[in-house]
């Protein structure tokens, strides 16, 4: 069932509306049902999370006498931004993943923020999905803050992701979705993957699958799910190596997305059109998997260009 989570007026008679649907077992008293949230959208040029929510009601449908719980489905957190392909919303020049937890007596932002959490809180589990910008593509992960590992770690293995990246807070952590959800115990599992304005169907099915399967550990799916992917984890801040262009140019990849690399080996080339000149040999400063790379192929001196996860991680998985 289609329901409006918030709503705020805007000019000339129109109305900004957040929507969910919500998909229950038939005649179930929803009290005392386990509930599963899939989110995304908060960004409005990331569309890799809108694939998910049609495929995952779609399979839904197909065996709906095996649900046992709620599936609540959040397709366009940021209607706005999407509409007009604006990672933020547009005309306030804001970020909405900074305005959470929001205030219900703030701005038309932060009343939106408020509504938002005030019906996703208590979800049993929350899956916020993000893509990446149109600049970088990233295998399927789930990003943790430490804070909250201990309890979020067990669920996304569980997830059918790649790899689950443990890390420290950042300067802008408090005023995340996910981070005000964990903070008041609802726990929330931030997914990473494909590329902005984008859609990669395989990462799509992927996640999916990894949807079920925590459906059936939360007691929501009583159906059958496929065996989920052993995940790598990192832990630890060294385990991973940022590639940054050392000059600005034309960057020309040599190796595939997801690509196992010697240490050393050719990554790519940063080159000047204008004059025909190789400016850089971009190479792997160590062994390991290339998990995120530029998909946008310009780049400025210090663009970010691809991570690479140390391969003595890779192993384990």
């Amino acid at each position: 069932m289609v329901e409006i989570v918030t709503m705020v007026g805007l000019p000339i008679d129109e109305k900004l509306m957040i929507k969910k649907n919500r998909i229950a077992p038939a005649g179930a008293d929803p009290k005392g049902l386990k509930r599963i949230s899939v989110v995304t959208g908060i960004h409005g040029d990331e569309l890799e999370g809108q694939y998910v929510c049609y495929e995952l009601q779609r399979r839904i449908s197909l065996e709906k006498d095996k649900l046992t719980g709620i599936v609540d489905i959040y397709p366009a957190m940021n209607p706005l931004g999407i509409d007009s392909i604006t990672r933020g919303i547009p005309a306030f020049d804001l970020d909405m993943n900074r305005i959470f937890p929001g205030n219900k007596d703030g701005n038309m932002t932060e009343y939106l923020a408020a509504g938002i959490i005030d019906d996703v809180r208590g979800s049993d589990c929350v899956v916020d999905i993000h893509a990446s910008n149109i600049y970088l593509t990233e295998i399927p992960q789930i990003r943790i803050n430490e804070l909250h590992a201990e309890r979020l770690v067990p669920l996304a293995k569980a997830a059918n992701v790649d790899f689950i990246w443990v890390h420290g807070a950042s300067t802008v952590l408090e005023s995340t979705f996910a981070h005000s959800l964990n903070s008041i115990g609802t726990p929330v599992l931030v997914v990473e993957m494909g590329v902005g304005m984008r859609l990669t169907k395989e990462y799509g099915n992927q996640m999916v699958d990894g949807i079920f399967r925590l459906m059936q550990e939360l007691g929501i799916w009583g159906g059958e799910t496929i065996p989920v992917r052993k995940p790598m984890i990192s832990q630890n801040p060294y385990d991973v190596s940022y590639l940054n262009a050392s000059a600005s140019g034309l960057f020309v990849p040599s190796v595939k997305h997801g690509a196992r690399l010697a240490e050393g080996e050719l990554i790519g080339l940063i080159v000047d059109p204008l004059e025909g000149r190789v400016l850089d040999e971009v190479r792997a400063p160590q062994a390991g998997l290339l998990f995120t790379i530029r998909d946008y192929p310009i780049v400025d001196e210090g663009s970010l260009m691809g991570r690479i996860l140390k391969e003595e991680v890779c192993r384990y998985a």
